[in-house]
């Protein structure tokens, strides 16, 4: 029996080449047991002819299929389903009821009511994407990291792709960590005091499972990173938000029970403070008196174009007591889900071994991927031509918030990708949000990034790293009309 030419048909959202969806129609068609085995396929020129598309698209897609051995060759009658291929299972599917478990009960513990608000995953079809931590595909270097990509699942580099680390590491990727990354912060450290992670946000729950016990204290900023309060909230431990001022966490509000301090002294999260180095003295020699460790986040280091970044708290650690958290999602894109653990062997040791319970590590095809991309030189090109960038739409931004009128509550000292903006006090920055989406503007609004049941609604974010110079004008117009209407 013959398998009809009119089954076929392309699917012009699908995405990758011609010859790729060929083959997925047909794999398809076969998992699903709509093509059974020795069954006849359309030959390649009537394929061809029916889809509009060239009959050697069409071959290549037919031997690949045959290699795989889902299609087999017969002289010249044409192709057939092969015997072996993959045999679609025999059963009825159970007919699904109403549940009969009451989940309310048998739930234990509840993660989905937390901070992090919901943000739309269709982005980029706004037309003033205000948003914060998304890439802009027109500064990325696809090119050289496809071929970092490619470079990677090369047959030298199958150990990478193919290994089960188990606790350990792409040891290239570490490596560079080690001798270019770190030291550009002032960080000296071995192999065994860095851990890669699946981002910066699995670094600070990594560091809040070791660290943390239900007796135990952690002092926060607030505003803070909204992930942090659910982290920290799931680890059960006391919380002491700490508000921060001008140079961000002031050290003399820490409470003295304090076990852990989270804090982002570069850049801090939202508010863009930077801390000044005789407070970063003075928040180490507070640590140092209270026996606490303190948890550094550095995210956005690599978007100082302003001046140059002030140092890591880390580098000026004496005591051992600071864990550095950095992550190349940010820099290079978020999808890309790779950070890294710097702290002493002893702590390290313990969030290998939490990692490896949990994800074992992450895939080594990135991780080398990564190592490629970064050890190349392309890494380097990509921060200076975002800078570039960056720093264009700021001056842009910059100008047009202060023709409007709009208050500037907190913005990088270094540079940094966004403004930390406030509101007159009766605008409830959530339905300001709700209100523009119509007019294709994104903005993020603040109050997630409090503490607290009096949490202020006036506060919002406007990034600046994924909307191109020409379009902040205006859209910086549309929230300044909408907040006077």
């Amino acid at each position: 029996m013959s398998i009809s030419v009119e089954t076929f048909f392309l699917n012009p959202q699908f995405q990758g080449t011609l010859q790729s969806q060929i083959q997925q129609m047909i794999a398809e068609g076969i998992l699903s047991g709509r093509f059974r085995k020795a069954e006849r396929l359309p030959s390649t020129r009537k394929l061809a002819s029916h889809l509009g598309i060239s009959r050697i698209t069409v071959t290549l897609a037919y031997t690949e299929l045959l290699a795989n051995d889902y299609l087999t060759s017969r002289g010249r009658s044409g192709y057939y389903v092969s015997e072996n291929a993959p045999v679609p299972p025999n059963y009825k599917p159970v007919q699904r009821q109403e549940d009969k478990v009451d989940w309310s009960r048998v739930i234990g513990r509840r993660f989905s009511d937390g901070n992090t608000p919901e943000k739309p995953q269709d982005w980029a079809s706004y037309r003033f994407p205000f948003v914060y931590g998304q890439a802009d595909p027109k500064l990325f270097d696809h090119a050289n990291w496809r071929l970092c990509a490619l470079q990677a699942l090369g047959q030298k580099d199958f150990a990478s792709l193919a290994t089960d680390y188990y606790d350990q590491d792409d040891p290239r990727l570490v490596e560079f960590i080690a001798r270019n990354t770190l030291p550009r912060r002032g960080i000296v450290a071995r192999p065994e005091e860095i851990l890669i992670t699946m981002g910066a946000q699995n670094a600070l729950w990594l560091s809040a499972q070791v660290l943390l016990t239900q007796r135990r204290m952690a002092a926060i900023e607030d505003p803070c990173y909204h992930a942090l309060f659910d982290i920290l909230n799931q680890s059960r431990c006391h919380l002491a938000p700490i508000t921060v001022d001008r140079d961000g966490l002031p050290p003399d509000s820490i409470p003295p029970e304090t076990d852990v301090i989270f804090t982002t002294p570069s850049h801090q999260c939202p508010t863009t403070a930077t801390m000044p180095m005789a407070r970063r003295q003075a928040l180490l020699e507070r640590a140092r008196e209270l026996d606490a460790v303190i948890v550094e986040d550095d995210y956005e280091f690599e978007m100082s174009f302003l001046d140059a970044p002030s140092p890591a708290l880390k580098s000026l650690d004496a005591d051992g007591r600071v864990i550095y958290v950095g992550s190349f999602s940010k820099s290079i894109f978020p999808g890309l889900r790779l950070g890294y653990l710097v702290g002493s062997e002893s702590f390290i040791r313990e969030a290998r071994a939490l990692r490896a319970s949990v994800l074992r590590h992450p895939p080594g095809h990135i991780q080398r991927t990564a190592a490629y991309f970064l050890s190349l030189g392309h890494y380097d090109a990509l921060i200076r031509r975002i800078r570039e960038a960056f720093r264009e739409r700021r001056e842009v931004m910059q100008e047009a918030l202060d023709k409007h009128g709009l208050k500037i509550a907190g913005q990088g000292m270094h540079g940094g990708s966004s403004f930390w903006m406030e509101a007159p006090d009766h605008i409830d920055t959530e339905k300001l949000a709700e209100k523009l989406r119509p007019q294709g503007v994104l903005i993020e609004p603040g109050h997630t990034f409090f503490n607290g049941s009096g949490r202020p609604r006036n506060y919002y974010r406007l990034a600046y790293s994924s909307i191109p110079a020409n379009r902040i004008t205006e859209g910086v117009s549309r929230i300044a009309q909408a907040i006077r209407d």
